[in-house]
């Protein structure tokens, strides 16, 4: 039990990481290292998932998302364009793949469907009254 717990505290400080770089960089998607992060934290340790939700990394991101209560246009977007740029390197390099073509097309469809009508949008005001 003790090993599954380290494992899952390396894994939860690694997607963090990876999550922060990507709210600097962005070819590199922030929120779905965020989520990792935030399942390998609550697996870990109570204290370290406490810590991880008072960031403001995760209150920025995906505390409103967690919640149910929708994301912001802003992070919606920025999710998809990151999404858009690394579908859009990958279609390119399949040249000589026409199905792998098809597949990330569909997949991006399906992506930006999920996100624009599956994920409510809220304003900017609701997500900071919710993190305060």
């Amino acid at each position: 039990m003790r090993v599954k717990k380290v494992v899952y505290t390396v894994l939860g400080f690694l997607f963090f990481g990876l999550g922060a770089v990507g709210t600097v960089l962005p070819i590199l998607p922030t929120v779905p290292f965020l989520l990792l992060a935030a399942f390998c934290f609550g697996k870990s340790s109570e204290k370290l998932n406490s810590w991880f939700k008072g960031t403001k990394l995760y209150k920025n991101n995906l505390e409103t998302f967690v919640r149910g209560e929708g994301m912001t246009m802003k992070t919606k977007l920025r999710i998809v364009c990151t999404v858009t740029v690394i579908m859009a390197l990958g279609f390119a390099m399949m040249s000589r793949v026409p199905v792998g073509r098809v597949v990330l097309a569909i997949v991006w469809v399906c992506h930006l469907l999920y996100f624009f009508l599956g994920v409510k949008t809220i304003e900017p005001q609701e997500a900071e009254q919710t993190a305060e």
